[in-house]
């Protein structure tokens, strides 16, 4: 989402880090070029004129025009401005420090995300052991309670059992009793939402919200959306009293302004963040990672948590075993394929580590889409155990086989095992290398050319 904003503003920088010595005039200008670039990004107006003043305070002071390096000092000011426009170190934590169960109510506009939400949250509430309840409360959207029970399903998570011909508030009102009987320690609601807000959505939402006293009161607000997005927040807001936001589609191709606005413009937190359909695609909402992001500076601990979260500490001993004797075969590629494929894309995991993303960019056709690693894992699947374990018994006729059992080519196949010797190779040679070995080797790689990546 923040491509387009990401290289604008590196543009700025770049300019900034050029100059040697630093004036009031040249702040200016910078400071201007800053501006457009969060307009043209549909940051609320309001927000970025305060933005602007108060790295210009800031910046035109004598820890800036005294530096030895004042271009590094402007960027690293913009840089702490927009965490803190963003909510940088408040807490925005979860409320759950209450009697069970504890009710966390969702609401937002129709299509914003949110029953898909409400799954992801909860699948991230029960990795923190707790026990949720999921309720469709959803009486008008045609198969919304059905969708939630299907989500429900595919984390084995309950869901309360509604009809659509029963009172929403009725609903969650059973589902309190319901989740107090049975031991349940935390109470979903996904509530109806509309195309825009009206005035009878909005009583029944504070009717639902009178009658259980939620914790929480998380609108959903999609992120593709822009400033309307930030609109629709202080109406929710308004009338329910919204304690958190939750950013859906931040994986899209949109400019990003709601992601920047709309905790200084509702003054709520942002407590969450959706990065994709799949119901492991919710993160914490760290301000400070995201803008790291957005500069390009990376996100080292966000891809470290999701590698804890992921990789089993048993097969990466395993599999450090294996590359130390020179044993890491196609079992082992297959396996770590699968692994990366739970990290997600690619393109998302190198925008993680500082340097990468543009790198990335530079790479033109090297990352893989996620056909290829398909295709790559289907010939991989059409290989016999031994075959896996010793790529040099696969012969012509072998090949043939995997061909055809893979819907590939022959040639592909040669493809795959030749890049596979040569990532073998690289690993052998990164082992000896160390840490530092490795950032030297993805920057050798940057000139193998298209089609080259091993893997």
């Amino acid at each position: 989402m923040f491509d387009n904003l990401s290289d604008k503003l590196e543009l700025v920088f770049k300019k900034l880090r050029g100059q040697g010595v630093m004036t009031e005039d040249n702040i200016k200008e910078a400071l201007r070029e800053v501006r457009l670039v969060l307009l043209e990004a549909d940051v609320n107006f309001k927000v970025v004129k305060e933005f602007v003043e108060k790295v210009r305070e800031r910046a035109v002071g004598t820890e800036v025009l005294k530096s030895l390096s004042p271009g590094q000092q402007v960027i690293k000011i913009v840089h702490d401005e927009l965490v803190a426009m963003m909510g940088g170190g408040e807490d925005n934590s979860l409320d759950l420090a209450a009697k069970p169960p504890v009710a966390i109510m969702m609401v937002g506009l129709q299509g914003a995300g949110k029953t898909t939400s409400c799954g992801k949250l909860a699948k991230h509430l029960r990795s923190q052991r707790r026990r949720p309840l999921l309720v469709p409360a959803d009486v008008y959207r045609p198969a919304a309670i059905e969708q939630l029970k299907t989500v429900g399903r595919q984390l084995a998570i309950d869901t309360f059992d509604s009809t659509a011909d029963q009172d929403p508030v009725q609903i969650c009102r059973d589902a309190i009793r319901y989740a107090e009987l049975n031991g349940f320690d935390t109470v979903i609601l996904d509530t109806a939402g509309r195309h825009q807000i009206d005035e009878y959505l909005m009583n029944e939402l504070v009717r639902i919200r009178d009658e259980v006293s939620p914790r929480e009161v998380l609108f959903v607000a999609d992120a593709m959306t822009g400033q309307e997005a930030v609109n629709v927040a202080s109406g929710f807001n308004d009338r329910l009293g919204v304690t958190g936001v939750v950013l859906t589609k931040l994986d899209g191709d949109a400019k990003g302004g709601a992601a920047l606005s709309i905790r200084a413009v509702t003054g709520k937190p942002v407590k969450f963040v959706g990065l994709g359909e799949k119901l492991d695609a919710l993160e914490v909402f760290h301000a400070d990672r995201l803008v790291s992001r957005i500069l390009g500076m990376g996100d080292v601990l966000t891809l470290v948590e999701k590698a804890h979260s992921v990789f089993d500490a048993g097969e990466a001993q395993r599999l450090q075993e294996k590359l130390k004797k020179n044993k890491f075969d196609l079992e082992d590629f297959r396996s770590q394929l699968q692994q990366m494929k739970k990290l997600g894309s690619l393109e998302s995991i190198m925008g993680m580590i500082p340097g990468m993303g543009k790198m990335m960019k530079q790479m033109e056709g090297m990352q893989p889409p996620e056909k290829e690693m398909k295709r790559i894992e289907a010939i991989i699947n059409s290989m016999t155990p031994k075959e896996r374990a010793n790529h040099t018994i696969i012969n012509g006729s072998r090949r043939l086989r995997i061909a055809k059992g893979s819907g590939t080519t022959v040639q592909e196949v040669n493809q795959l095992l030749k890049r596979f010797v040569e990532a073998q190779k690289v690993v052998q040679q990164l082992q000896k290398m160390g840490p530092m070995g490795l950032m030297k080797g993805m920057r050798g790689m940057k000139g193998m050319g298209k089609g080259m990546f091993p893997f």
